[in-house]
């Protein structure tokens, strides 16, 4: 085999077969045929509506005679016709993920709702997506664990809106259905959760706004167009977005915990600190249509059947415009695995309908069918619930199809077709996407970037699936990509000549392996290992019992860095954190990148990154940890603050209190250095507090750190307030390095110090800015007093207590804080 592409001879013939179907899938042409909707016509798209008097006809109906087909009419009108068609029997057969319709009888047709696009138009689930002829794939982001590192708003809402693009004009098509179950917005609570790629990480309000912009991509119309924003139950939107999993969902299978029995024992102030608080931002602040829940319990009681979760607070209190949905088979799993008040298939449907459940997804295997389905008829007849109860259900999912243009059409996208699926642009944005989500988290003496005039040979070794990474960089709920730009493929454009050195699972660390590793160290100019997790560490289903890396990784690597003459780059796949201590203390290896699962492009965005053509400004979503930490508390421990009573020692930044953390969050290094300056060196708030507003007991530290006297007023209530008062101020970023690159600038509060089992800081504001070098960008801010000072009581009240509270501007070396007095001036 040529010099330049030597590999090892285990290796040489599956990576060639790989490397040649890879080539075939990105070159492949886009051909005409037949769609699953309807017939191709001659400009390469079908389009069909359900209200279409021609489509009546054909099955022997007068569309005039069904009001629910009136387009002047209000949306609510309509639906109510609509239902009040059907007979109870139909009702029941459209309250499942494959609703039957009523075609023959009333021109309503079958859909099927059961869609996901988490990174990416994906055909998970049945019949609702389907990829082939006219669209053989679509755009494959990278996990939204990458995405999120990128902390770039604007990036989240692009993502948002390609997707939900690339989704109607398969729609027009006849491959899509416009109903989508995405984002998920669970918290990363433990850093052993297998499903930490499909989420933002593990701030509350990082994950908020992750999901606020994506949904908004996802749903929103372009500005100036009709959207019937008068009444937010009939705005119009694009593609219905779900945020899910609520809620308290964090455990897969651990040890003997599992999803479908796990019973999630929450306090009321974490619930509404942590677990809520996304949802709550995704449904008032993104306007979601669908809020799905999840398989566990919550205290006791199914989520899927908490009316307190569902009609409470998802529809009262934060005014849910959309339907809700359960997670796939959670209605059977009340009966057949948690056993829940030993109820039967009747009582289940009946106890998940009446806390506000609209529509039960069950499982895809042949023959299956969903509880509301299969047993709905029987608990009305049996009285367990009334029909009303199913004409709400149906009503809140019908309504949603109408605001999505099921029935009417919507003439805005009637242009899409093939052509707007897998374009240069979006091909281009998950380039960029994956670009601006890998994270720089060692560089000693500058060994990265890279320079490509003086690096001709490039030693690249590692586990096969990493280097050649066609399945490992899509990760989970993808599709089928446009197509795959592996390690492999992009790094051997940058030099003259690759030795290749890969090897499969547990078959690195061999003496022969390692020699082989050794010798085209010895004669490459640099050496590039990448290494990490895949699926069958971290995915749904599947948590981890460690933070290590698997298949004896650590010890080849450490061979193949002694072996090199210069430090070698060090690259990381994974999703959640890995415990890479050894590395970060090797001086013999220089660098390390986390690459996450960086999607169809990731191959471009790595070697972009590695040889210089773009500077690292990712940060971390989440803190990574030693592995000691997983002997320090169980995964099935829901709280998040310490509890020195167990000698646990708290989750996640912002209570986390032992010696575990290996990067913390919102680390992340970058080719040039960047300085901040501020103007503000303080400020002091005087906030009057009216006699009918209510001052509230705030938990103090022990050991006499109350204040003396204590203040008239310790803490405002939130919910009392009308939240006027502000604090702004601006920091300049400089960079005074020698090459422009993005710098993420997060801001956090932290409550007065006296303050007892309160947040060390909290995330509540961040921009993502492009400072050249040598130059300088001011970045303002502007933080709402409840918003950004508050924080949960030990009652679960949401307070601004008074006193120093502190703006933290920056991490690690960068980190600059300053005071914010906060005065409670009661009145008399």
């Amino acid at each position: 085999m040529p010099l330049a592409t030597m590999a090892s001879a285990s290796s040489a013939p599956l990576l060639a077969a790989a490397l040649l179907l890879c080539a075939i899938a990105a070159t492949s042409p886009v051909t005409a045929g037949a769609g699953g909707r309807g017939p191709i016509n001659t400009n390469g798209r079908s389009y069909t509506k359900v209200c279409d008097p021609s489509r009546f006809a054909s099955l022997g109906l007068d569309m005039s005679r069904f009001r629910y087909c009136d387009a002047s009419l209000p949306y609510a009108d309509r639906v109510r016709d609509l239902v009040g068609h059907l007979t109870l029997e139909e009702k029941v057969r459209n309250l499942g993920d494959r609703a039957e319709g009523a075609e023959a009888r009333v021109g309503l047709p079958p859909y099927y709702w059961w869609g996901e696009a988490l990174h990416g138009v994906s055909d998970v689930g049945p019949n609702g997506t389907r990829f082939g002829d006219v669209v053989p794939g679509a755009t494959s982001f990278p996990l939204v664990i990458n995405s999120a590192a990128s902390f770039n708003e604007s990036l989240w809402r692009a993502i948002g809106a390609v997707v939900s693009t690339e989704i109607r004009a398969m729609y027009n098509l006849g491959h899509a259905e416009l109903t989508y179950w995405s984002p998920n917005i669970n918290v990363v609570r433990d850093p052993r959760w297998g499903r930490a790629s499909e989420t933002p990480g593990e701030d509350p309000f990082l994950v908020g706004r992750y999901a606020v912009n994506f949904v908004r991509g996802m749903q929103d119309l372009a500005a100036g167009t009709s959207s019937g924003a008068g009444d937010p139950f009939a705005r119009r939107i694009k593609v219905s977005s779900c945020c899910k999993h609520f809620a308290a969902y964090d455990v897969d299978a651990w040890r003997d915990a599992d999803r479908l029995t796990f019973d999630a024992r929450v306090t009321e102030r974490d619930m509404a600190e942590t677990f809520e608080r996304p949802f709550q931002m995704c449904i008032r602040d993104g306007d979601a249509s669908c809020v799905m829940c999840s398989y566990n319990r919550v205290n006791g009681v199914p989520a899927c059947a908490d009316a307190g979760l569902l009609t409470e607070t998802v529809r009262r209190r934060w005014q849910l415009h959309g339907y809700i949905v359960s997670d796939c088979d959670s209605v059977r799993v009340m009966v057949r695995d948690a056993k829940w008040l030993n109820l039967t298939g009747v009582e289940a449907t009946a106890a998940a309908m009446k806390a506000g459940l609209d529509l039960d997804c069950g499982m895809f295997w042949e023959g299956a069918r969903d509880f509301f389905t299969t047993y709905g008829v029987d608990a009305v007849r049996q009285g367990k619930i009334a029909e009303a109860d199913v004409d709400n259900a149906l009503g809140n999912v019908y309504m949603t199809l109408m605001r999505l243009g099921f029935f009417d059409g919507a003439p805005e996208f009637e242009a899409l077709g093939a052509g707007d699926v897998c374009s240069g642009d979006h091909v281009e944005l998950a380039a960029d996407a994956a670009r601006q989500g890998m994270v720089l988290l060692k560089n000693d003496a500058r060994r990265l970037p890279l320079d490509p005039r003086k690096i001709n040979s490039v030693s690249l070794v590692g586990q096969l699936q990493h280097i050649n990474a066609t399945d490992v960089m899509l990760g989970d709920y993808r599709g089928k990509p446009c197509r795959v730009v592996t390690p492999y493929n992009a790094i051997k454009k940058m030099v003259n000549a690759t030795y290749l050195h890969s090897c499969d699972n547990g078959a690195c660390d061999t003496a022969g392996a390692i020699g082989k590793a050794a010798r085209t160290s010895r004669i490459a100019d640099a050496t590039i290992v990448i290494a990490g997790l895949n699926m069958s560490v971290e995915r749904e289903s599947n948590d981890r019992e460690d933070l290590l890396l698997p298949w004896n990784q650590t010890g080849w690597i450490n061979a193949v860095a002694e072996a090199s003459p210069h430090p070698i780059v060090l690259v990381i796949m994974s999703a959640g954190g890995v415990d890479v201590s050894f590395a970060q203390n090797n001086s013999k290896i220089g660098a390390i990148v986390w690459a996450g699962y960086p999607g169809e492009e990731g191959g471009t965005a790595i070697a972009d990154v590695l040889f210089g053509k773009h500077n690292p400004g990712g940060r971390l979503p989440l803190t990574w940890f030693k592995n000691d930490y997983v002997n320090q508390i169980p995964m099935t421990s829901m709280a998040l603050r310490p509890d020195a009573a167990r000698g646990y020692p708290g989750r996640t930044y912002k209570f986390y209190d032992g010696p575990a953390v290996l990067y913390p969050f919102g680390h992340g290094l970058s080719y040039t250095t960047f300085t901040y300056a501020s103007a503000t060196t303080g400020a002091t708030v005087t906030v009057p507090v009216a006699a009918w507003e209510h001052c509230r007991a705030l938990t103090y530290r022990s050991g006499g750190a109350a204040p003396s006297p204590p203040p008239a007023c310790p803490a405002l209530d939130v919910a009392s307030h009308r939240c006027d008062e502000s604090v702004r101020f601006a920091v300049t970023v400089r960079n005074t390095g020698g090459v422009g690159g993005d710098h993420v600038v997060p801001v956090y509060t932290a409550p007065p110090a006296e303050v007892g089992d309160a947040p060390l800081k909290q995330l509540v504001a961040f921009r993502r800015v492009f400072v050249p070098a040598g130059g300088a960008v001011e970045v303002p801010f502007e933080l709402n007093l409840c918003g950004d000072f508050a924080i949960v009581e030990e009652t679960a009240y949401n307070v601004v207590p008074s006193g120093a509270s502190a703006v933290i501007v920056g991490d690690d070396a960068l980190a600059m804080s300053s005071p914010v007095t906060i005065n409670l001036a009661v009145s008399v």
